[in-house]
């Protein structure tokens, strides 16, 4: 499960936003797909550059990312690191393309249900529910942090 971070859930909600203001997107074009869109938000190339990167590697995005290989110096692996970077796995990654983490799912407006690749509302829809997803995580460990914070710890006696 992706590491919860403002910057991934930010970028997820702008990926969201991109695509609800239209911007290009083509599921089976790696620059213009679900991770070709977040990626366009989190390393600032464009959709032709990642599509270029991405091809430097065999296959689409979860073949891409289960290849990855941190020491290559391919430009594919270079884009895979930067989406990782961010706090997302190839298992994430995978998800993402297919739109199907139930984990996920569960937070759509309206509950569960499941979504359609390459189809531009689901995509957004997805998006914004991986960006509350993350967004609970994160303020249940802050809860937990203050919790801990305010407890006193116990009193230790000796004998």
């Amino acid at each position: 499960m992706a590491i919860a971070s403002y910057r991934l859930i930010e970028a997820l909600r702008e990926t969201a936003q991109n695509l609800q203001n239209g911007a290009p997107y083509a599921w089976g074009h790696h620059g213009q797909c679900n991770c070709g869109n977040l990626a366009q938000v989190l390393t600032d190339f464009t959709e032709t550059e990642i599509q270029a990167y991405a091809q430097t590697g065999a296959g689409e995005w979860t073949e891409i990312a289960t290849q990855y290989c941190p020491i290559s110096g391919m430009p594919v692996d270079m884009l895979v690191a930067k989406l990782m970077d961010a706090g997302l796995n190839p298992t994430d990654l995978h998800h993402l393309e297919y739109l199907n983490d139930k984990k996920v799912l569960q937070y759509l407006d309206g509950g569960f249900r499941w979504l359609r690749r390459n189809q531009r509302a689901d995509a957004i829809d997805y998006f914004e529910a991986y960006a509350n997803m993350l967004e609970s995580k994160m303020l249940d460990a802050a809860v937990i942090e203050a919790l801990i914070e305010v407890v006193p710890e116990p009193l230790v006696m000796s004998i």
